[in-house]
């Protein structure tokens, strides 16, 4: 059993008992995030109760680690000056995601009970853009000015609130112009007469609050950084995102981009209620609806030929089934390179070159199967190679789209998730029905 499952069953337990000091003693002793499971699975006004349980430290961290449905639901059910009180113990960012969640009315009330200064940071971070670089980073720096010295800086370390979760010491200029960074451990272990400047190192990568978190996400994954310092375009020192952010970041991106492939919102959760989710959903599946009925007009093309020849019929889902399979496969990996950064125009051609022949060795081997499959079951030798064939150009064809078209979106501003789900499979099933029953068609008095 996991440390948050033993936990969900001491809660309630502890909750039917009334044994409420005691459950205020196990919550404390207990990782913010298994709480915020625990309480996730709780009615409402248990999830209230258990809640105000917590010291405002900790109700502050489980805040942070619930999805967006639970945390409307317990918010609603808490007045404005407890979420005030907690807001104001939590990082800025996490807090501002908070306050985003809240209905305008209520957001503006919190906003104007907290304290003055966490106020004011949370609402200059809402003025940036979602999903940037500025949304999410931490306006609590620890930055010191460049011609300090060793023993200065460790002093300033010991001072600052933002040392509790820095990794790295900052240098500015007179005009909070950012012209260094200088690893704590490596302030430890200096001189302390030494200026900071003589440590520090001057080409910092940074990146300006309007960039895309997704983006900045990348840099720091690509050069293994700790942190990833946001500046203005005068390059004044703005804040800072950790690499506990980018966790949470790539987290969120993989989610959009695999529920997006499956042709889902990209911000549904499991937790979201039917109503909300209904519209997402069915906006997907109306375009999914006209693709599949541009699928069937080209069946309809060829409804003469079926009805000479029923067993056509039979073959066609395999058809389909081999071209989706192909795109799937194909777009996956696809989108995945263009999300991690990997797969630019530049290495199209080769890119394309390897699926084409995986496209048609594998709708060769495929294709070598299926005709034999067909011979046997309808003992048609010309059934068999029209087939085989239509596998092999379908592959080919899923190939080349499940290329293509992710990189044609991405070029055009389109995420090309989408790409799997709506565009390529409408080709597959295009090119495959056409050209199996196109064949037959062709060929059908040699078949009768």
């Amino acid at each position: 059993m996991t440390d948050t499952a033993r936990l969900g069953e001491t809660v309630r337990d502890l909750l039917e008992g009334g044994r409420h000091e005691r459950l205020a003693q196990t919550l404390e002793e207990s990782h913010a995030a298994d709480v915020a499971a625990t309480l996730r699975d709780l009615p409402v006004p248990e999830q209230r109760t258990l809640f105000r349980l917590l010291n405002r430290d900790q109700a502050g961290n489980v805040l942070a680690e619930l999805d967006d449905q639970t945390l409307l639901e317990l918010v609603r059910a808490l007045d404005e000056t407890e979420i005030s009180g907690i807001l104001d113990r939590m990082q800025p960012a996490d807090a501002a995601q908070v306050i985003e969640e809240l209905p305008e009315e209520q957001a503006e009330k919190v906003l104007d009970l907290m304290k003055e200064q966490q106020s004011e940071d949370v609402q200059e971070l809402l003025e940036y853009g979602e999903k940037t670089a500025g949304r999410i980073m931490s306006p609590d720096v620890l930055a010191i000015h460049e011609y300090a010295t060793v023993t200065q800086a460790i002093e300033h370390v010991r001072k600052s609130p933002a040392a509790k979760s820095a990794r790295d010491l900052y240098l500015v200029d007179d005009h909070d112009h950012l012209v260094g960074v200088l690893p704590l451990l490596r302030l430890l272990t200096a001189d302390p007469a030494t200026p900071v400047r003589l440590l520090a190192r001057e080409d910092v990568m940074t990146v300006t609050p309007d960039t895309d978190q997704e983006e900045a996400a990348k840099l720091v994954a690509k050069y293994d950084l700790v942190t990833l310092p946001i500046v203005d375009r005068d390059h004044r020192l703005l804040g800072v995102i950790g690499v506990d952010d980018v966790i949470d970041i790539i987290r969120e991106e993989a989610t959009e981009d695999i529920q997006r492939l499956a042709g889902a919102a990209g911000d549904e959760t499991v937790f979201d209620p039917a109503g909300s989710v209904f519209p997402k959903r069915l906006l997907w599946r109306l375009i999914n609806l006209g693709t599949a009925i541009l699928a069937a007009s080209v069946i309809g093309l060829f409804e003469s030929s079926i009805r000479s020849l029923a067993t056509l019929a039979i073959f066609m889902p395999i058809v389909a089934s081999m071209g989706g399979i192909g795109t799937t496969q194909t777009a996956t990996v696809i989108v995945r390179g263009l999300a991690l950064g990997d797969m630019t125009s530049a290495h199209l051609w080769r890119v394309l070159k390897k699926e084409a022949w995986l496209g048609l060795t594998t709708g060769l081997a495929n294709a070598a199967v299926m005709a034999a499959i067909a011979y046997f079951w309808k003992g048609q030798i010309l059934l068999a190679v029209i087939i085989g064939a239509a596998l092999v150009f379908n592959m080919l064809v899923a190939a080349v789209v499940g290329v293509t078209i992710p990189i044609a979106l991405k070029t055009f501003r389109i995420d090309p998730a989408i790409a799997s789900s709506v565009i390529i499979t409408t080709f597959t099933d295009v090119f495959g029905f056409f050209s199996f029953l196109g064949l037959a068609t062709v060929l059908i008095r040699f078949l009768l």
